[in-house]
């Protein structure tokens, strides 16, 4: 996935860097108590044991006690009280939510109950049962497609001009909406692919463009989600890009590092993953991450990209989480330590080039499996072979999490009422 690169300016305890309006003293406390938050958030699933939820909850008694007005906080607080049997204290929870004003109980968000029936799940070419789960009794089984829709982002400038610029992201996310709406590849209505770049990009639009398609989309019907930016994780020590950056995203206070102000505008990855897990009804969901990138590109053979200090892909437990439900593909453009790369003769990062070229080669009919095994075996080849020719020490090697081994369509699906032929 595409992370930023580390400015000398930012330094090298964290990845990414923006630097925007300063911050008020309430709005960085608010930033802390959001990031406990998304801790809490990222500790628990609607498979974890009571231990992760009473950990959660503990994160999210912290989070209100920083910014008490945090009313999300207050609402999820309320939700892990309820999981954990502690009935007065969550009604409690709920009416402070109710006080300050929830966007996620608004939107009747559950992050502990999935859309969809479990399945056994499969990473890699393993497979494996989620953990305290048995599998779907009665397995959901999709019916021809009824509607397709599609969320495309990519951002190669951001509002701070201290952001590193990306080259081929915007390029990427453009081509790749192209060929979902090309009839001779994916077959999706222009009017229901979401293409979000650069400044139209922000938190909030592409909160409301997932919110959108959560409650259009139905059980037979199709959702691709494409994000390409740079990512965030929260500190050297943690694995994973906890956050996506966003066009508007700010990062810095004062030329100075700021981690509240980061945490208080940026979307938290596992935001995207709850969406995906717990809010897509869609039995054919495909999530394409490309959010760990360091803002170089490889020129030619003889210049490879700078890598960053601390950029890492997306976890496998981040892709895990996503996968959970049935019908989930997630594709990683990277695995778990690397970073996405690209390339100034392809004019496109690695990934994105040669998983066009596979989708146009078999005009969409492959299933993705297949396709993902292919542009894998590509990646890796090419990404080594021009890291031999300029004497550079970098790898990519994609990655897929599906919710099941069975779990696979192809992009160009038989389409049935509302939605155009696949064949």
């Amino acid at each position: 996935m595409r992370s930023s690169l580390l400015t000398a300016a930012v330094g090298a305890a964290l990845l990414a860097g923006l630097a925007c309006a300063p911050a008020s003293a309430d709005d960085m406390m608010c930033g802390g108590g959001k990031d406990l938050m998304v801790q809490a958030l990222e500790r628990v699933t609607p498979t974890s044991s009571n231990s992760d939820f009473e950990d959660a909850l503990e994160l999210l008694k912290h989070a209100v006690s920083s910014c008490a007005e945090l009313g999300d906080a207050w609402y999820y607080r309320s939700l892990v009280e309820q999981r954990l049997g502690e009935t007065r204290a969550a009604a409690f929870s709920l009416m402070m939510a109710k006080q300050f004003g929830s966007e996620a109980m608004d939107e009747g968000q559950n992050p502990f109950v999935l859309a969809t029936p479990i399945e056994t799940r499969a990473i890699g070419g393993g497979s494996e049962q989620q953990q305290g789960q048995p599998p779907a009794s009665t397995p959901a089984v999709a019916g021809p497609v009824q509607q397709k829709w599609a969320l495309v982002v990519g951002i190669r400038q951001f509002e701070d001009p201290d952001v590193p610029k990306l080259y081929y992201t915007t390029a990427d996310a453009t081509a790749f909406a192209a060929e979902l709406t090309d009839p001779t590849i994916g077959r999706f209505p222009a009017d229901h692919v979401t293409l979000l770049l650069d400044s139209e990009a922000t938190t909030v639009a592409i909160k409301e463009a997932l919110n959108r398609i959560a409650r259009e989309a139905g059980p037979n019907d199709e959702v691709v989600i494409y994000v390409a930016t740079h990512g965030s994780p929260r500190s050297m020590d943690v694995t994973g890009a906890n956050y996506i950056v966003t066009y508007d995203t700010k990062f810095e206070t004062g030329g100075k590092l700021d981690e509240d102000a980061l945490y208080a505008t940026a979307l938290p990855m596992v935001e995207l993953a709850n969406a995906v897990a717990t809010r897509m009804k869609a039995l054919r969901t495909l999530v394409i991450l490309d959010t760990c990138y360091s803002g170089g590109a490889i020129t030619n053979p003889s210049k490879v990209m700078v890598g960053s200090i601390g950029n890492a892909s997306v976890s496998n437990k981040t892709l895990d989480r996503m996968s959970e439900g049935t019908g989930r593909i997630i594709l990683a453009a990277a695995s778990e330590n690397e970073e996405s790369l690209e390339n100034s003769q392809l004019q496109h990062g690695y990934f994105t080039y040669f998983l066009l070229q596979t989708l146009k080669k078999d005009s969409g009919l492959m299933p993705l499996t297949d396709v993902y095994g292919t542009v894998a075996q590509e990646v890796t080849q090419r990404v080594a072979a021009d890291a031999e020719a300029a004497h550079k020490d970098l790898s990519q090697h994609p990655v897929m999490s599906r919710s099941s081994t069975g779990a696979d369509f192809a992009l160009r699906i038989t389409g049935g009422s509302g939605a155009a032929s696949g064949q």
